[in-house]
């Protein structure tokens, strides 16, 4: 069974199931995450939607390069949960698969390519105490706890 975090689904709405993937980008005892600003601003583990017959794998790179600017490498799967919530910027009820990766920032091409995004890098538990959602706040610090053993 997956983990779900945040709100509880509404029986009365109809959700679309939406995978994603989404990474965890620690360099220099930082942490490089995204913040997206429309609708308002939220911290978010850089990553989205996987596309109809795309694969985790090259869905996660693409999307940390639209959302950070930075190539990666090493992605290593590190978990996997759900979550129910409106996508206003796709006026759609969601329910989110959040495959979660841990992945190695090699290579900064420049800045975001997705409107409304900046990358930002923060130290490790500040991340985990302010990104937006609780299953991205729940990875964070297990990386961050396996990283302190």
């Amino acid at each position: 069974m997956i983990p779900r975090f945040g709100e509880t689904p509404d029986p009365r709405q109809t959700y679309r199931q939406r995978p994603g993937a989404y990474a965890l980008l620690p360099r220099d005892g930082r942490l490089l995450v995204t913040c997206q600003y429309d609708p308002h601003p939220d911290l978010q583990l850089p990553g989205g939607g996987i596309d109809p017959g795309e694969s985790p794998i090259p869905a996660l790179h693409r999307e940390v390069f639209e959302e950070t600017g930075w190539k990666i490498a090493a992605p290593r799967r590190f978990g996997i949960f759900r979550r129910f919530t409106f996508m206003p910027e796709y006026d759609l009820w969601a329910e989110k698969i959040c495959h979660i990766y841990v992945a190695r920032p090699v290579l900064r091409m420049g800045p975001p390519a997705e409107a409304g995004h900046e990358a930002l890098w923060m130290d490790p538990g500040d991340a985990v105490r302010n990104l937006g959602n609780a299953g991205d706040r729940h990875f964070a610090e297990s990386w961050l706890r396996a990283e302190l053993r």
